[in-house]
C-alpha cells in the first residue's frame, strides 16, 4: 500500500464511500432518516443483503462507514471487500484498488442523483415537477453531436426521435444549455414521470424526482401497437439500447421495444414495462459485469415467479432458490445454469454484448474492457466474428 499512499490520500478526497456503494447497487434507506449519518442498503425487502451506515454524507473526504456487526472502514475498504465486482487488472490488490479509485475520481456524478438530492435536502420529499424543465423535440435535421460521439448514427437517432427530447433545467444557474432527455413513462405509457439525462463531458443524471421504481425509458417501435410487440430488450442505459438496436438492426423487425432502466433495477420497472406488452418476451441485454449478471438473474426470477436469493462471495456470487444453491460459472449464461437446477419456462431470453465489451455502447465504439495491443490477424478475425454473431441465447 505504501507505493500508493499519496495517490490514495488525494483520491479519497474525491471519492466517497457513497460513490462506491451506489455503484455496487446500494440504495439510500430513507426511512432511516438523514443527518450526520445515512444508511445504504443492498437488496430490497426480504432480500436485503447488507446495510452500511455512512458518516458525513456531504463530505467525501471525511466519509467512513460501519456495520452493526462491528465492521467498519472507508471507500478503500469497501472497494477491497468487493474487488471482484470491478473489472480492473493490476500486479497486486492495492494497484487494482488504486485503479478503481482513479476511475471513480474521473467519472461524472453517478446516476443516483435523486438519492443525493434527497440527502442534501435533509429529508424533504421531491416529486417530479415537469414545469421545472423546458423540453423541446429532437429535430431530425439538426441532431446533437453527442450522439455521434457515442457512435450512434443519424439514421438510428431518426428512428428513436419520438422517444427523445432536448431538456433544460430552469433552476440550474450554472448551465443554460440543453441536454438530451430520455423520458420515463409508467405502465400506461402516457404521462412523463421523469428523465434520464445525458450531456457532453460524460455528464449523466436524472431529472429531480424521476420515478425510477415503476417507470423507465421505453421506445416502442411498433407504432404504438402494443399487442404486436413480441420482444422487449432491457438495457442499463438509453445509449446502450440505441447502440444495441444499431448493431443488430438487420435482425430486428418493428415488433420490438427497447428499454433503459437508467442504471437502477426495481421489480416495478420490469413488471410495469411488461404489463404494456402482453404478448412479448423480455430479453436481458444488460452489461457484462457482475451487476449486469445479477440484474439478469433478478429479472428471470421475477418473470418466472421464483423467489431467488443472490449472495456475493469472495469469487463471485451464490444463488439460492427452492432449497437449492449453486455458485455459477461467470463465463456461462447464468440463466441457463439456473435452468439446469430449477424448472423454468424460459420466459426470458438473453442477447448480451460480446464478452470483450462491458456494454453495447462500448461494443459499438469498439472499446474493449482491456485493450489488446497489436493482435494477430487470427485474433482480430475471431473478435470480429464474435461481434457479428452475438445473438440470442436461450
Amino acid at each position: 500500500m505504501a507505493d500508493y499512499k499519496i495517490n490514495f490520500k488525494e483520491l479519497k478526497s474525491r471519492v466517497g464511500v457513497d460513490d462506491i456503494a451506489y455503484a455496487l447497487g446500494y440504495r439510500l434507506d430513507r426511512k432511516a432518516g438523514v443527518g450526520r449519518y445515512i444508511e445504504l442498503v443492498l437488496g430490497e425487502g426480504g432480500n436485503r443483503r447488507d446495510t452500511i451506515i455512512v458518516s458525513h454524507p456531504n463530505d467525501k473526504a471525511a466519509q467512513t462507514f460501519f456495520r452493526r456487526d462491528g465492521s467498519k472502514g472507508d471507500a478503500v475498504t469497501l472497494i477491497r471487500e468487493n474487488l471482484d465486482s470491478f473489472l480492473v487488472s493490476g500486479k497486486d490488490e492495492w494497484q487494482k484498488i488504486a485503479k478503481v479509485m482513479a476511475r471513480f475520481a474521473h467519472m461524472p456524478e453517478p446516476e443516483y442523483r435523486e438519492d443525493r438530492e434527497y440527502v442534501k435536502s435533509a429529508g424533504t420529499h421531491t416529486a417530479f415537477d415537469a414545469s421545472r424543465y423546458e423540453v423541446r423535440p429532437v429535430c431530425p435535421g439538426k441532431i446533437p453531436g453527442l450522439f455521434s460521439l457515442r457512435g450512434i448514427s443519424k439514421d438510428t437517432v431518426r428512428v428513436f426521435a419520438p422517444f427523445l427530447s432536448l431538456i433544460r433545467d430552469r433552476r440550474n444557474n450554472k448551465f443554460d444549455g440543453y441536454n438530451i432527455g430520455f423520458p420515463y413513462t409508467s405502465a400506461d405509457g402516457d404521462d412523463v414521470k421523469g428523465y434520464e439525462i445525458r450531456g457532453h463531458g460524460g455528464y449523466k443524471s436524472k431529472a429531480a424526482g424521476t420515478d425510477s421504481s415503476s417507470s423507465a425509458w421505453v421506445a416502442d417501435l411498433s407504432g404504438d401497437n402494443r399487442e404486436a410487440v413480441r420482444s422487449v430488450f432491457f438495457c442499463e442505459s438509453a445509449f446502450d439500447a440505441m447502440a444495441f438496436y444499431q448493431m443488430n438492426r438487420p435482425r430486428l423487425n418493428t415488433d420490438v421495444a427497447l428499454v433503459s432502466l437508467g442504471g437502477t433495477f426495481s421489480d416495478g420497472q420490469i413488471s410495469g414495462v411488461m404489463a404494456r406488452f402482453p404478448h412479448a418476451r423480455a430479453f436481458d441485454c444488460f452489461d457484462n459485469d457482475l451487476a449486469g449478471r445479477i440484474y439478469g438473474l433478478r429479472m428471470m426470477a421475477l418473470l418466472e415467479n421464483i423467489p431467488l436469493k443472490i449472495n456475493k462471495t469472495a469469487n463471485g456470487i451464490e444463488v439460492e432458490a427452492k432449497g437449492k444453491s449453486f455458485r455459477p460459472d461467470m463465463e456461462r449464461s447464468l440463466t441457463a445454469q439456473t435452468g439446469e437446477l430449477l424448472r423454468i419456462r424460459y420466459r426470458m431470453g438473453q442477447w448480451l454484448p460480446p464478452k470483450a465489451f462491458k456494454d453495447w455502447n462500448d461494443c459499438l465504439l469498439n472499446k474493449p474492457m482491456e485493450p489488446v495491443l497489436s493482435p494477430h490477424k487470427e485474433e482480430r478475425e475471431r473478435n470480429l466474428s464474435e461481434r457479428r454473431n452475438a445473438g440470442l441465447k436461450m
